[in-house]
């Protein structure tokens, strides 16, 4: 049985004092937390160090939304792999459909910074997913077969494993439309394919994929109801401490 796993993606929210509010909120919130499912907050960089402060000693983990494949050097504005274990991270979130549509991240960019995060222990959340054009054009198994095959091109079964994968449409960020539960499931079951393709059937069962769309405390259940679903990456309604409770403790 694969652990399910929610993320929160405050994206470019919260300012350091919000940050520390909002996490006081959620451990206050997520006291009884158990241990069927695991919940990680990805704050801005800014955020990063108060947020570990106030979550550590909590079941809840810390994750970044990015990172630079090289360890240190003149790279003005990037933060590296160690950078973000230093400061308490255990994941970060890896090619998610805004870097790649506004900061020109690519498959092989995408590769690169996997290495980087599992270098330093971390778990890389791996971001795919198609526009709505491609979906429109039937290309939406096209793509997520290109960026599972550029993204994780050179990775060992053990590295696989350590691996979580994030199908985001990118028609359905922020948009407030989702993803049916069948539609969200049916690329979850292809990527599964396409794992068992490329690695073996160990990881292709045993690898956790999120959806990520618009996700929200009334359709969280449906979601979780799919078979191939194990988890989410939720955005704006990670933001708020009472919405993101709701999606945490969703009853199956």
């Amino acid at each position: 049985m694969r652990r399910p796993v929610i993320v929160g993606n405050w994206k470019m929210h919260k300012t350091s004092t919000e940050a520390e509010e909002l996490a006081k909120a959620l451990v206050n919130h997520l006291t009884d937390l158990t241990d069927d499912r695991e919940v990680v907050l990805c704050p801005p960089f800014t955020g990063l160090k108060v947020v570990f402060e106030v979550i550590k000693s909590s079941p809840i983990k810390l994750g970044a939304q990015n990172l630079h494949w090289e360890k240190s050097g003149a790279f003005t504005g990037e933060i590296s792999a160690l950078m973000l274990k230093d400061v308490g991270c255990s994941y970060v979130i890896i090619g998610h459909s805004e870097r790649r549509t506004y900061f020109c991240e690519t498959n092989s960019t995408v590769n690169k910074k996997i290495f980087a995060a599992l270098d330093q222990g971390l778990i890389p959340i791996v971001c795919v997913g198609e526009t709505l054009e491609e979906r429109e054009k039937n290309q939406t198994f096209e793509i997520i077969e290109r960026q599972i095959r550029e993204g994780l091109v050179g990775l060992t079964h053990s590295q696989a494993l350590r691996l979580i994968i994030a199908y985001e449409p990118v028609w359905a960020i922020g948009t407030g439309k989702t993803a049916t539960p069948e539609q969200a499931n049916e690329v979850h079951t292809f990527i599964r394919y396409l794992l068992a393709k490329n690695f073996n059937e160990t990881v292709a069962s045993e690898i956790r994929i999120q959806y990520g769309g618009s996700v929200r405390p009334d359709n969280i259940k449906s979601l979780m109801s799919q078979k191939d679903i194990d988890g989410v990456l939720v955005g704006g309604a990670s933001l708020d401490a009472d919405s993101f409770t709701k999606i945490v403790k969703f009853k199956e």
